[in-house]
């Protein structure tokens, strides 16, 4: 496959991702609003645990929940359920495509971890699937009896996960990671416990069984672990735009503080909309993200730059050469990038000048730039680089 044609199929792949993750946040934010404002239908109806008027485009709408089941079947029944499917499926054919396929140049960071990229991929997929097992036992344990202890417990996994997959791979490859465990995480929740109780359910009905609520229950509490991770999971699918967390030093744990942030906003929301605000929650979640952008600035210090004159431009030029231009080039050389990301060219002393702020956050701030720092950037270098950068990006 030409590298052309790659780009357009990682383009149509990612828009897959996009309108199937809209598709499948809106229906569980949706049902998680319906659950907490359903309100006893007045007069009562048996079997009847709540009910709902609400108006919208024009129409009216009257919805009931029941207890656990209708008596008898419908004709039709929506499941929600490829929404989910959908994500996952085009959410891994992006990791493969991106960070397997190419792996030398964005899953590994050969100054961690010298890995070939077989390697790369099986440890990717091992901490994709063992974390899957590690959140069905904390489920199915006694933890997984108080949602608050089992959130602790499942954040204090993913905070070492994330902290183990971040001295082995690249740092944004690490993120990726992480982000495709709960993505995962979550549509294992549909495919494997939610559809399959709600399946059970309809077949007792069918025979005129009684419903088992247990089974009820169990995709509730999956589909209120999945509704509390979307927001950590979203977060992640946009850090990739942001190298001030994902190549900050103690980067982990900056994720993991941000997954908090977000957790803990959804659960304000969550609270609002059961007619319980608590005002405080939004401001803790708030809070969380002001305090962890407050220490990733404190600790952004670029490396010490050596005493004289800032270096010229010819030698700087020298150092473009080697580290950016193989990428960042009207004809780029390296494997499988066809066109200079983003459009970039840094094949003039203009154009360093014009991107000054970019590269300065990239290279010198963080060694997030070159990926995974295949070319051996020195530190030596990234002080020589940020000292021409701030000295104005002079010439001779």
């Amino acid at each position: 496959m030409g590298a052309g044609l790659l780009d357009w199929v990682k383009l149509g792949v990612h828009w897959l991702h996009v309108v199937a993750g809209i598709a499948w946040i809106g229906s569980s934010f949706y049902f998680m609003w319906l659950d907490s404002h359903l309100r006893p239908p007045v007069p009562p109806r048996e079997s009847v645990a709540g009910e709902l008027w609400s108006v919208h485009g024009g129409g009216f709408y009257r919805a009931h929940k029941f207890t656990v089941a209708p008596d008898e079947m419908p004709e039709q029944l929506h499941w929600f359920k490829w929404e989910a499917y959908w994500t996952w499926i085009s959410g891994f054919l992006l990791l493969s495509l991106i960070f397997y396929v190419g792996a030398q140049t964005n899953l590994i960071d050969r100054s961690k971890l010298a890995l070939e990229s077989w390697q790369a991929i099986l440890i990717g997929l091992g901490s994709i699937a063992g974390s899957l097992a590690v959140y069905e036992l904390l489920c199915r344990s006694p933890l997984g009896k108080n949602a608050a202890v089992f959130g602790v417990a499942w954040l204090t996994f993913l905070g070492g996960t994330a902290f183990v997959l971040t001295r082995i791979f690249s740092d944004l490859g690490a993120f990726m990671h992480v982000g495709a465990i709960i993505g995962t995480v979550m549509a294992a929740n549909v495919f494997l416990i939610i559809i399959p109780n709600q399946r059970k359910v309809v077949a007792q009905i069918l025979v005129h069984q009684t419903p088992d609520a247990r089974l009820g229950k169990q995709a509730k509490q999956r589909s209120v672990h999945n509704n509390y991770m979307t927001l950590p999971v979203l977060f992640i699918m946009i850090s990739n735009h942001y190298p001030m967390i994902f190549g900050a030093r103690l980067n982990w744990l900056w994720l993991i503080g941000l997954c908090v942030s977000g957790a803990t906003i959804r659960h304000f929301f969550n609270l609002k909309n059961a007619g319980s605000p608590r005002p405080w929650v939004l401001a803790v979640g708030m809070g969380i993200f002001y305090v962890v952008a407050g220490l990733t600035l404190e600790m952004q210090k670029p490396p010490a730059a050596a005493a004289g004159a800032p270096p010229s431009y010819a030698d700087i030029r020298v150092l473009v050469d080697r580290h950016c231009t193989m990428c960042h080039a009207t004809s780029p050389t390296h494997p499988g990038i066809s066109a200079p990301p983003n459009g970039v060219v840094f094949d003039s002393e203009e154009a360093l000048r014009r991107h000054a702020q970019q590269i300065y956050a990239r290279a010198v701030l963080t060694d997030s730039m070159p990926l995974g720092n295949e070319t051996g950037m020195t530190p030596a270098e990234r002080a020589k680089l940020g000292a021409w950068l701030q000295a104005g990006a002079k010439g001779d």
